[in-house]
């Protein structure tokens, strides 16, 4: 299952990191503290069933390609990880790289049919090491959890595993997917994400990015010491309801909110 939806999909192709599912929402959402919205479009494009194509024919074709692009991110990730031990920079050149080709010829693509022709790449800023950081969880005060309702799969819910204190930042929640799967997912919404946001011209998502969601493959490693994670903002990404309407997705709860412009990672025009 993991962070995100889509119509026939239990959480299909999508913006991730490369990699997953996608997600509903918008900027009208984002003062509550879990915003969402799901809906089912029309098959178009190369998602377009032939006439003489059965629905059920149409849903295991889907569920091919969803497949498939999780396998891709999965490999993405991999070697991102491998990449970043001696060279982040290059491991970010390859991620955005892999993700443009992801983006512009899978049929899975979170991208609208009007948006595939044009597209030149994803708006990711130029990396910046001093946006990576290896961090310690802090255990949380008190149980903690929040349900996401999903139009198609029911409630998914995440509980409260951790806290990053990321300097220069701020807090952030780190949350495990408690359904089937498992996973780490910690979403960021900064301050770029509203109406008054601004640093070298760049705006970021308003219902937040996505630094990691292992379910999806979305995983950047364990940090040096035991029990810590790499945040390599660097690596910020859009969920899918970014880029279509049609996803529904988990948006960034108050815990993973901060006040600091984060203006790496995945951009939004």
């Amino acid at each position: 299952m993991g962070g995100e939806t889509a119509s026939d999909s239990t959480a299909g192709g999508g913006a991730g990191g490369g990699g997953g599912g996608g997600d509903g929402g918008g900027e009208t959402m984002i003062d509550a503290a879990l915003a969402t919205v799901s809906g089912v479009a029309p098959a178009t494009g190369s998602d377009a069933a032939p006439a003489t194509e059965v629905p059920s024919a149409m849903r295991a074709r889907t569920a091919i390609e969803v497949a498939d692009w999780r396998q891709r991110v999965f490999g993405v990730y991999s070697e991102v990880r491998r990449m970043s031990i001696h060279d982040p920079r290059e491991a970010h050149a390859y991620w955005r790289q892999a993700r443009d080709e992801l983006f512009a010829t899978h049929p899975q693509t979170p991208l609208l049919p009007e948006d595939r022709a044009g597209f030149t790449g994803l708006p990711v800023a130029e990396y910046d090491e001093a946006w990576r950081f290896d961090v310690v969880l802090d255990a949380p005060d008190e149980p903690a959890r929040f349900d996401f309702e999903t139009g198609t799969d029911g409630v998914v819910p995440f509980e409260l595993v951790g806290r990053a204190r990321v300097p220069g930042v701020g807090s952030l929640d780190v949350w495990r997917l408690q359904s089937y799967g498992g996973g780490l997912f910690v979403p960021v919404r900064d301050a770029l994400a509203s109406a008054g946001g601004r640093a070298f011209g760049a705006h970021t998502y308003g219902g937040g990015r996505y630094l990691l969601d292992t379910v999806k493959g979305a995983h950047l490693g364990e940090g040096q010491e035991a029990g810590s994670l790499v945040l390599d903002f660097n690596f910020a990404y859009n969920p899918s309801c970014a880029y279509d309407p049609a996803w529904a997705c988990p948006l960034a709860p108050l815990g993973n909110r901060v006040a600091a412009e984060i203006p790496v990672g995945e951009l939004y025009h």
